[in-house]
């Protein structure tokens, strides 16, 4: 993706969820140089369809929104954490 100033950056997906009838994406940077990286760094894109029927990224810019999708992903990775956590609970005992 280029930034506004023309850069190209490389995002990972990080996974895409549906809030309210809205498709989003997760997206976090691949940086090269670990020491650049700051922990946690993702950014939420609204995914759109322009006339052409091409899936298209936007960023989201409403605070109302952003804060909407972010806690509804936040959600969505406590409950996946849960759930391992669950799955990870065993007595030890071979089988």
């Amino acid at each position: 993706m280029l930034d506004e100033n023309g850069e190209e950056t490389v995002f990972e997906i990080l996974g895409v969820i549906n809030v309210e009838d809205t498709d989003y994406a997760i997206l976090s940077p691949l940086i090269e140089d670990e020491e650049d990286e700051e922990e946690g760094e993702a950014y939420i894109f609204r995914i759109d369809v322009d006339e052409e029927g091409n899936e298209v990224l936007f960023e989201v810019e409403d605070d109302e929104e952003f804060e909407m999708v972010r806690d509804a992903w936040e959600m969505l990775c406590m409950d996946e954490l849960e759930s391992l956590d669950e799955d990870d609970d065993f007595d030890g005992e071979d089988e």
